[in-house]
């Protein structure tokens, strides 16, 4: 079973050359570049932004609420979501505040979320401490070379067509471009492809297997240049003209960068996990879902 960043590198959208705008007549002069816009100073956490009756509220705890996944703020710039965080916390401050006072905190079932969240905190901690080591450089660079040595050739092809919903209409457009119509002039006259239709028929680079059966068939087989006779799919009837045929390039390191840095993350999380499981002694009251019936068959995905 292929590894999943083999998987990622064969992925077409990963594999899109990056485009640079053509030059196209004279060019104006480049302008100089801006400054670099200074680095903004370190926050001292301890730095006192309000008070609630006397105690400080400092960026510390402005910072620690910045981190909330429930309190994205989209749409707001950065002085408004300071803003909103400041009230927020003054806020929390206040209930929590009136919570104690009512006694809340005594209770067994409060004792126990308390337990549940630093637990939660503690785990999502040690995990992010422990991941970081694994995600260096060097293991990314490591991983794409071995990955992208495995990926195997795939042929691509890049062509144009052009879509009718019926033979007799294909035949005459394959008659004008053979006979040297501009072929994207005509699929921009009468190619029924919204996708394609204004681009004049261009579907760009494509592997076999990311079109239908009829059609890939007779692109593949065609030479750069070759106009074809009529094609039907389930779609209509296309005339296709191949432009290109090459061998698919694997995604440069730099495409592939962040989603490597995701499958280093995911696996080291797993490694650590993995390893915590080894590292204490479990006893279970109740056996897992997978094992209450000795002798059932594994599920299919399960089996090596």
């Amino acid at each position: 079973m292929p590894s999943p960043i083999i998987s990622l590198l064969r992925t077409t959208a990963l594999a899109t050359a990056l485009v640079l705008p053509a030059a196209a007549g004279a060019q104006a002069p480049t302008p100089l570049p801006a400054a670099p816009a200074a680095s903004p100073a370190p926050v001292d956490p301890n730095r006192v932004v309000a008070t609630l009756d006397g105690a400080p509220i400092t960026e510390g705890d402005i910072a620690a609420a910045a981190e909330d996944p429930a309190l994205t703020l989209p749409g707001s710039d950065e002085k408004q979501k300071r803003d909103i965080l400041i009230g927020y916390v003054i806020d929390l401050k206040l209930g929590a505040k009136a919570a104690a006072a009512a006694k809340l905190a005594d209770s067994p079932e409060f004792q126990k979320k308390l337990a549940y969240m630093r637990d939660k905190l503690l785990v999502d901690e040690y995990l992010e401490r422990e991941t970081k080591k694994a995600i260096t450089p060097e293991a990314a660079r490591k991983l794409y070379d071995e990955t992208a040595k495995t990926v195997p050739a795939e042929e691509e092809v890049r062509a144009r067509h052009i879509l009718v919903e019926g033979e007799d209409e294909a035949k005459k457009v394959a008659a004008r471009v053979k006979g040297g119509e501009d072929f994207a002039k005509v699929a921009a006259e009468v190619s029924t492809d919204p996708g394609s239709k204004t681009d004049g028929g261009e579907l760009g680079f494509f592997t076999k297997d990311r079109m239908v059966a009829p059609f890939a068939e007779a692109a593949f087989k065609m030479k750069p240049t070759e106009i074809s006779d009529p094609v039907q799919s389930q779609f209509g009837w296309h005339v296709i003209q191949v432009e290109e045929r090459r061998t698919k390039p694997v995604p440069t390191f730099e495409e592939m960068k962040d989603q490597i840095d995701q499958y280093l993350t995911r696996k080291a999380q797993q490694d650590v996990v993995l390893a915590l499981r080894k590292s204490g002694k479990v006893e279970r009251m109740e056996q897992p879902a997978a094992a209450s019936a000795p002798g059932a068959a594994a599920p299919a995905h399960a089996k090596k």
